[in-house]
């Protein structure tokens, strides 16, 4: 089987992201609809129910770089979250204690890291956790 080149690949997330085709927990888009190489996006998550991140809309920034599909993107919170997964003082998620990154393949996408990461807040032990302030920003 032959793999789909990142520019196709990315072409096809953009159409998906752009249409609402996904979720409704989750977005993602370009953050330059300039950017040819389709590189830096943006992402929401929206709060699990029945959690302290219910009724918060956290926001991300994604890096797909050259080696995108293959291997996984650069997913950073500019939204603060309290989240093991997540560097306190940089909001970047750290791909050793993300199992959606350290264990990354290829039919993975943005929405898979997305949703995951949704999950991920609504996990017993993660859902309760005390979150900072709405609204500030790492």
């Amino acid at each position: 089987m032959s793999k789909v080149p990142r520019n196709f690949r990315l072409l096809e997330e953009l159409e998906k992201g752009e249409k609402g085709l996904g979720p409704e927990s989750c977005s993602y888009g370009l953050a330059d609809s300039d950017d040819i190489s389709m590189t830096t996006w943006n992402g929401t998550i929206l709060g699990p129910p029945h959690s302290n991140h219910e009724n918060r809309i956290y926001s991300l920034s994604i890096e797909c770089g050259p080696q995108y599909p293959d291997q996984p993107p650069s997913i950073k919170f500019i939204s603060k979250i309290n989240l093991p997964c997540v560097d306190p003082n940089t909001g970047q998620v750290t791909p050793s204690t993300f199992h959606t990154l350290r264990d990354w393949k290829r039919a993975y996408n943005m929405e898979t890291i997305l949703l995951d990461l949704r999950k991920e807040m609504a996990t017993p032990s993660n859902k309760k956790l005390p979150q900072p302030e709405e609204g500030s920003t790492f």
